[in-house]
Order: structure tokens, then sequence, then C-alpha cells
């Protein structure tokens, strides 16, 4: 790890940097619990599904407070709770539905999807988001919840719960007896302002694969729920418990039944409601969001943080609820469903300072979208105009602690493309050229003479990312496609003023050939023709003469009215192919 002076804290925009503040409020709360310890701040994730990209928030805001601290000069650990030992709940869409035979078995009990290489469904799930989460920079310290369980970690917790369950029970039937018709599972109320149903559906596999919280039958409450030795699901019910000998009877649907003795039984997981205080006791955690699905009146969080006063005594941590991530062109993500985009999705069209900023930028109960449409080009340029103001020293205090927390973290800078030339350039370039090495080094080298790209290794990684765009992100119907040859038949109905265009336009190829030369020559034409000079200020019927002799060439070019950048279009065919297509 690089020295941390080498990488100065952004503190001093807190007035309004998000980030300095929560920073500021864990750093006096973990004084004030455990002087001199290291700080714990707390992600948790189930594999049950792709980890999408509003889960990623559940790890990115810690990890933001987690690095400042680090930056601060304070020791900080970020874990990661993998919540592996959550029960497969249902088969997603493209799934074998054999797979139904393994709902209820812990998820690193579950076969991976076909074909795949992984040991297990969590292992599948998992290693996509560890991969991303490597090249984003974010350290974390990863447990897994069935190594937690199974090795008899959590065995003196479990036994505390399980003495102390009737307080627990008493202290959610507060919530259960304010159920009111309608109201969600697991315990919570009907809110006074709605949640929208997206929000918690990107929500779901935030923390837990639900809001479960046991229930009291003909023999008692019990927050303990053990996996069947013999059908490895948890169709489960506790029949008897002993303090005493720790003896607990249970029957499963499968027909099984026995008596384990719960101080030797590594077999089964508290209920999430009493499991996540049991973890913020355990860990000493003292910074932990949590997301929409888990922080209304009665859910895991708010009961959560009386069971770990009462039962465990322990604090809850410091933990903001955040909102809403969405996806260009899609309503709503939801990891059960599947086709969601993933990390590992966006970091195939994007860079990771690029990914990182969408989060730091915003405050956690901010609800944002993130582009993998047409838009992503317009974010690219906010974030190329963010780094000139940074360069220029004129951003704005928040806006330089966003961009510092993007494109660096406590060890150090993360890598960046030596040449990021604009993503929309880079785009149609790979669109028009359709990947082509030698063609794209060719029409980069021109788009500017004076300073010529000499390897594409320049603009790597942003090269690829907006290659990778184009390949998987554009319907093949909005790909371009250069014509082979003239339009004939609509090069022979031209008006002479389109033909008086087209003459200008070629005349200038020679002494306009960069990207800003041909940017000037082709809103200049129409302007000439209008007895103006080059560069007279544009009138509305100007305005409408540059939008047809724009669309002219698009249609002789490409066959339809509209298309990438007409200068780097025109940098892309190339001025001889240029001549032949539009040679009147």
């Amino acid at each position: 790890m690089t020295a941390r002076k080498e990488v100065p804290t952004v503190a001093q925009s807190t007035e309004t940097d998000w980030v300095s503040r929560f920073a500021d409020e864990v750093i006096a709360e973990a004084e004030r619990r455990a002087p001199g310890k290291p700080i714990v701040c707390a992600s948790g994730l189930s594999p049950s599904g792709p980890i999408h990209l509003g889960n990623l928030r559940e790890v990115m805001t810690p990890h933001l407070v987690a690095d400042e601290i680090r930056r601060r000069g304070h020791e900080c650990v970020h874990i990661l709770s993998w919540d592996d030992y959550d029960r497969y709940r249902k088969v997603p869409a493209g799934v074998d539905p054999s797979w139904s035979e393994h709902i209820g078995k812990p998820l690193t009990a579950v076969p991976a999807p076909p074909g795949s290489p992984h040991a297990s469904w969590a292992e599948h799930f998992k290693a996509p988001m560890i991969e991303a989460l490597r090249e984003m920079g974010i350290e974390f310290h990863g447990i897994s919840q069935t190594e937690q369980y199974t090795s008899g970690t959590y065995r003196e917790q479990i036994l505390h719960a399980m003495r102390h369950r009737a307080q627990i029970d008493a202290v959610l039937d507060r919530y259960r007896t304010k159920d009111k018709p309608g109201a969600a599972k697991g315990g919570k109320k009907q809110q006074q302002k709605p949640v929208d149903e997206a929000e918690l559906a990107a929500a779901e596999g935030s923390g837990a694969a639900a809001e479960d919280d046991g229930s009291a039958g003909s023999a008692g409450y019990y927050p303990y729920k053990p996996y069947c030795s013999v059908c490895e699901r948890d169709l489960t019910t506790v029949t008897s418990y002993d303090d005493e000998t720790t003896e607990l009877g249970y029957t499963c649907a499968c027909g099984h039944a026995e008596t384990v003795r719960l101080s030797e039984h590594n077999r089964g997981k508290l209920v999430w409601k009493v499991d996540w205080p049991m973890r913020w006791a355990y860990e000493g955690v003292v910074f932990e969001p949590s997301g929409v699905d888990h922080t209304s009146p009665g859910s895991s969080f708010v009961v959560g943080g009386q069971i770990v006063r009462e039962v465990f005594g322990g604090d809850q941590p410091i933990g903001p609820m955040y909102a809403f991530v969405g996806i260009s062109g899609m309503a709503k993500m939801s990891s059960s469903k599947g086709g969601v985009p993933t990390p590992a999705d966006a970091l195939e069209i994007m860079e990771a300072p690029l990914l990182r900023w969408l989060y730091a930028r915003r405050r956690p109960n901010q609800a944002f979208k993130i582009a993998f449409d047409q838009e992503i080009q317009r974010t690219y340029d906010e974030w190329d105009a963010l780094e000139r103001k940074i360069a220029e020293g004129s951003a704005q205090p928040a806006d330089a602690a966003a961009h510092s927390r993007a494109t660096r973290t406590a060890g150090g800078e993360l890598p960046a493309t030596p040449r990021p030339l604009p993503y929309r350039t880079l785009a149609s370039v790979v669109d028009i050229t359709t990947g082509h090495d030698e063609q794209t080094l060719r029409i980069l080298s021109d788009l500017d003479p004076e300073n010529p790209v000499k390897s594409l290794e320049e603009t790597r990684p942003r090269l690829d990312k907006a290659e990778r765009w184009i390949t998987t992100q554009v319907p093949a119907d909005q790909r371009t496609r250069v014509r082979e040859e003239p339009d004939t038949e609509r090069l022979g109905a031209l008006g002479e003023t389109e033909r008086a265009s087209l003459r200008l336009l070629l005349e200038g190829l020679d002494d306009h050939w960069s990207l800003d030369g041909l940017t000037t020559l082709v809103y200049g034409v129409p302007k000439i023709q209008a007895g103006l000079a080059p560069d007279a200020k544009p009138t509305p019927e100007l305005k409408v003469a540059q939008r047809a002799f724009f669309a002219l060439l698009y249609e002789l070019l490409v066959g339809r009215d509209t298309g990438p950048r007409l200068p780097t279009l025109l940098l892309a065919v190339g001025a001889d192919r240029v001549r032949k297509l539009l040679a009147a």
C-alpha cells in the first residue's frame, strides 16, 4: 500500500461531500465504542442470483466511507459478508426446472447452473462480483456465512439466542401486532409513504434473501432453523429444545425427524432478523447501509436495532438507507428474475473510475440511472468535462471530491486510459471499422494531425470499452453500414442547391482533413451557400439548411437520415471513398 500522504483526504469539502460527513460520524462513533480498535464497516450480499448494479450500492457506500477513513490514517476494515448460507428460494428463468429439487438447501449446497465451472450456485454468482470489485479497486475482507455457521464460529451466539428466545419473540411481537392487512411479508408495516415496487425489487439481495423472523408454533418460538440432515433443506420445524442439554428436536417435510445437540450441531442458522443483529455485535460493525426493503417500520434493520441492544448487548451500526439504481431503458432490476446488468457487465463498456464516480457523486438516498444505451456517450462527455475542470482547478469542491474517490483509493491510483479520446468518437470509429485495428488507427491518427495517435494502446482500455458497447448494446439495425457503391438514383435526383453543397464539401476535404477541420467544413457549407462567413452565428433558417445538408450526407453515405457525428464519419470513411459516394 502506498504512503497515505500520497493520497490525501478529501475532507476539505465536508459541507457538500456525503462521504466525508459519514466518515466524521463513523470515526467519532468508533472512538466512543472502542477507542483504538480498527473501525469496522460492513456490507452483505446474497449470491442467490446475478449480483446486479443495485446490489453494488451495498458495497460501494461502505467502501467509499472506509476508504476515506483510511485516507485519514485510521485502521479500518470493510467486511463483505457473503450470505451464501441462505436458502435457495426459486429456480430463475432459463435454468433447468429440475433445479427445483434444491429449493430450501443452502446456496452453497446447490449445484451451479449448467455449464458453470464453479462448485456451487453461490460460488458461480460470487466469482464475477469478486473480479469486478477487484477491477474497481475495492478492498474488502470476505466472510462466507456457510463457513461461519458450519465451523461452529457462531455457536455461543446461537445458544445465547435460544436462551433468550422469549425476549426475542417479545421484540418481534411489538411489530407483529401492528401489522395491517396488506402489509409486506416478515412483519413490515404498511409505510405511510409507499415505496416504489421497482425500488423494492432492486434492493432484493442487498443483504438477505428474505425478511424472515422465524415463527411461533405449538412448541413455542425458536430463532434457529436447522437444515435437515437427510434432504439438506430447511423445510424443518423445531418441536422441542432443552436449555440445559441443548437438545433440539425437529421434523422435516421430507418425513425425517431427529434430535440433535445444538452445542455440537453445525447444520442450521439463525433466522435473518436475529442473524443480522447477532453479526453486528459479533463483528463490532460501526457502519453498514441498508436497502429500502430493510428500513421500513418493523423490518430487519429497525427490529435488529432493538435485538442487538436488548439481546446481544451490542450497538446498531450507523446505517443510511440507499435508494434505487436503475438502468437506462429498463424499468427495474431484480436479481431473482435474471437478465439484469451486473457490475461485470458495466465494466465491459465503461472504465472502473467512471463506474465508481456514478456512485460517489450521489448521496446514498438519491436514486440514479446507469446508461447502457446511447446515454452512455453523454455520461462520458460529462466525465471528460469534469476531468478538464479538475486539470484547470475550476471544479467545485464536492465534484473534485467525487472525482478523487473515483480515480484513486487509499491504496493508490486506479488504471486510466493514457489518451482518453471522446467515448462517442471511439464508438463511432469502431462502429464503422467493425473493430479493424489498422483502419481504426488510421482514423484516430487523422483526428488531430498535429498530435496524432501513434498506437491504439494509447487509447485503451477506453477504446475496448467503446467497442464492446457497440457490439453488445447497439441493435444491429442501428449499426452504421457505409454504402459500398454510390446511390445513383438519389444522386441523379439531386437539386441544384444539393449539388452545389456536395461540390463545396468535396472541394474542401483536403484542406480540412482533421476532426476540427471537418467540423468547420460541414457546418460551414450551408453558411457559404447562404452568403455568410464560415464563422457566422447560425440563424433559425440556417439551422434548417444545416439539418437538410446533414440528412443528405447521411443518406448518401449510410442509407439513412441519421448516424455518427459527420466529421467522425467522414474521417472513418476516408477521403477517396467519400468522393466516390458523393460525386454527383
